[in-house]
């Protein structure tokens, strides 16, 4: 059963205008693709882009030799169509472990559930640009995509937008997509045509698309010279000097418990700890759970039977462990290819914004 924009019934919305929710955490684990009614929603425009693909045209422009201005159908029989397997995950994610430490306003109050993981269809970006002829002698170092949303903010209405760096452009797993789990994309999801960034903060990842500029500076977009930036947990937003915050791209390693949720009330014995990792760029390399509040830790296992895991996507994992009657805290902990280890205290990591929080997932249980 479906509520608005055909989500599942059970889908935790977090704000109606805009539209922003995600799946309960119980339910991730029940598809490695993310079905479309499950999958999160991060939204900044009150209503979503009415599209005719009739007349719809995107622009590529910036520091070019050729400008495109490309049809669907132009894009679709120019280009070499591509599939690819990618998890979107929202900066905002386990926000509510910051906001528990500090209140943190004017935020989507994200549990764990701003990721899911799709199936998308369409052509590179690389393909693209090589096609519109950067102009590397002209200072060309990053790529600015603007959308059809208009987001009104401090009284001024604008397009939403962002940016990443050329080099990451030219790699093959950025696509323009137009489909989603093998269908065209929903209206909610960026149709006709969005950005799919791997290893990005969904921010990056554009929906809507209507612009494409190849510049010699990052965005200057209000989404990528102001919101969307990393700063310390002394700034607060009152005091704060936007020009000195990190514009954030790339995404960290990171965990979450999704069974058991948070205060349940489980049966004792041989109980079993599940939930997904992620690294951004790079891969899984482990996921240790503990049952005591991180003291003592053993391995879990990768539970989502991928025999060549690809580093775009999640792991899902689960340990059993053995709990007598009492309270628990139950902690997980990745751990990626470079050997970074999520970090314990998510003191240290919070900001007003309550951006990129992957210190340890806690869960709180108690087993009768």
């Amino acid at each position: 059963m479906a509520n608005a924009f055909g989500k599942d019934k059970s889908f935790l919305v977090r704000s109606d205008r805009p539209f922003n929710g995600g799946p309960p955490p119980g339910r991730v684990l029940e598809s490695f693709i993310t079905p479309v009614p499950d999958f999160f929603v991060r939204a900044h425009a009150v209503d979503v882009p009415v599209v005719d693909v009739g007349s719809y045209a995107l622009e590529v422009g910036g520091l070019v030799r050729s400008p495109l201005t490309c049809s669907l159908s132009d894009l679709r029989s120019k280009f070499a169509t591509h599939q690819l397997t990618a998890t979107m995950q929202c900066a905002g994610n386990r926000r509510d472990q910051l906001i528990a430490i500090e209140a943190i306003p004017g935020e989507v109050p994200w549990g764990c559930e701003a990721i899911s993981n799709g199936q998308w269809e369409g052509v590179r970006l690389s393909d693209v640009l090589e096609a519109a002829g950067v102009d590397s002698a002209s200072g060309a170092a990053h790529v600015e995509f603007i959308g059809l949303d208009q987001v009104d903010r401090h009284g001024q209405v604008f397009s939403y937008g962002g940016s990443i760096p050329l080099d990451k452009a030219r790699q093959p797993e950025v696509l323009l997509a137009w489909s989603m789990n093998g269908k065209p994309l929903e209206p909610i999801h960026g149709f006709p045509l969005r950005m799919i960034i791997p290893g990005y903060i969904c921010a990056r990842s554009v929906k809507w698309l209507k612009q494409i500029n190849v510049l010699g500076h990052p965005s200057q977009n209000y989404f990528q010279s102001h919101a969307y930036k990393l700063f310390g947990s002394h700034v607060r937003a009152a005091t704060v000097d936007w020009n000195a915050g990190v514009m954030i791209g790339t995404t960290q390693v990171t965990s979450a418990i999704t069974s058991p949720g948070q205060g349940a009330s489980i049966t004792a014995g041989n109980v079993r700890i599940a939930g997904w990792a992620i690294a951004g760029e790079r891969a899984v390399e482990r996921v240790e759970v503990s049952a005591d509040g991180g003291k003592n830790w053993s391995v879990a296992e990768f539970a989502d039977q991928q025999d060549k895991p690809d580093r775009w996507t999640w792991r899902f994992w689960e340990a059993r462990v053995s709990l007598s009657p009492g309270h628990y805290q139950i902690v997980a902990r990745a751990t990626d290819s470079a050997g970074t280890t999520q970090p314990p205290d998510a003191k240290a990591l919070w900001n007003f914004k309550g951006y990129m929080n992957n210190a340890w997932h806690r869960v709180d249980v108690d087993v009768r």
